[in-house]
């Protein structure tokens, strides 16, 4: 009898860690990993997938670190503990359906961020890889002679989940979702641009032709790539500066003429100003060098006057 609980024990430990897996959602069974690829600077919602209104209690984890949120509280700023101080104000919270955001990813944000939905006994995994994007990818200046073409590269491989917007200093001017495509829909960029813009459809680039000056401006390209599980945030930006050819030579022109003033009034001033003493210079060397040539032809050295003691020309 004795025997019978002992082997019975091992059995019964494996029960409880089943069943207490089983609770808060981490058997295989009830847990979805989903795999996540952003970009530095990206804005990142991890959906929950659960019904508005049918959530009590949730807990978001990154690494094994917990990221507290009390939905019946109606919080919208992470409580973050010890160990994921580096967010600070980046993660937001939807109160109504648990959908975790976080603004502005970095590199070290990359992990495993894990849901657990304690009234319904599942969860849910993202494990979110970060990519570093440099500067000229996120913020480009362009500059471009008057009557030329310009082409705004996006960088990006459309998909069907994209959702591509292109502004001009804050105005939509065109609109791409899957294979359809929507430019200057209102009268003011029909207005300003003439059909002179060109979307590519595999890219989302956008090409301007014949640019004025009236098209200089900030140009933001913005990307939303949504699913059931997340939604990724994107936005670049380009300055585009246009100019006249005629006007960059008469610019430069002007500049070689008012260096090549100030560099003759610098000159004159210094010969006004150092004029004596260079006569007086010329004066003393015309009289050494005729008094070297008489002496030279009696055989004599400047030293070997009286009033020329101390000097030696030979």
């Amino acid at each position: 009898m004795k025997g019978k609980v002992v082997k019975m024990k091992p059995l019964f430990n494996w029960l409880a860690v089943i069943l207490f897996l089983h609770h808060y959602g981490v058997s295989g069974a009830d847990t979805d990993r989903v795999s996540v690829s952003v970009k530095e600077g990206d804005l990142v919602t991890l959906h929950t997938g659960v019904e508005t209104g049918k959530l009590n209690y949730i807990a978001w984890y990154f690494n094994d670190t917990q990221i507290n949120g009390n939905l019946s509280h109606n919080h919208t700023d992470v409580q973050c503990n010890k160990g994921t101080e580096r967010f600070g104000d980046r993660l937001k919270l939807d109160n109504q359906t648990g959908s975790l955001t976080i603004m502005d990813i970095r590199i070290t944000d990359a992990g495993v961020y894990t849901l657990q939905i304690i009234n319904s006994s599942s969860s849910k995994k993202f494990s979110v890889d970060v990519s570093g994007l440099s500067a000229t990818e996120r913020y480009q200046i362009r500059h471009v002679m008057n009557g030329e073409s310009v082409t705004l590269v996006s960088g990006e491989a459309k998909d069907k989940c994209y959702l591509m917007t292109w502004y001009y200093n804050d105005n939509l001017i065109t609109e791409m979702t899957g294979d359809q495509s929507k430019i200057c829909t209102d009268d003011q960029c029909k207005e300003r641009f003439r059909d002179r813009l060109k979307l590519n459809q595999t890219t989302g680039s956008l090409t301007i032709t014949d640019m004025n000056i009236t098209d200089s401006g900030v140009y933001q390209l913005q990307i939303i790539i949504s699913n059931s599980s997340l939604c990724i945030a994107r936005v670049k930006r380009f300055t585009v500066t246009v100019f006249f050819p005629a006007v960059g030579i008469c610019v430069l022109v002007v500049l070689l003429l008012m260096s090549a003033t100030v560099t003759a009034g610098v000159i004159y001033c210094r010969q006004k100003k150092y004029k004596p003493q260079i006569m007086n210079m010329r004066m003393m060397l015309s009289r050494h060098r005729i008094r070297k040539t008489l002496l030279k032809g009696l055989g004599m050295t400047l030293n070997q006057t009286q009033d020329e003691a101390g000097y030696k020309l030979v």
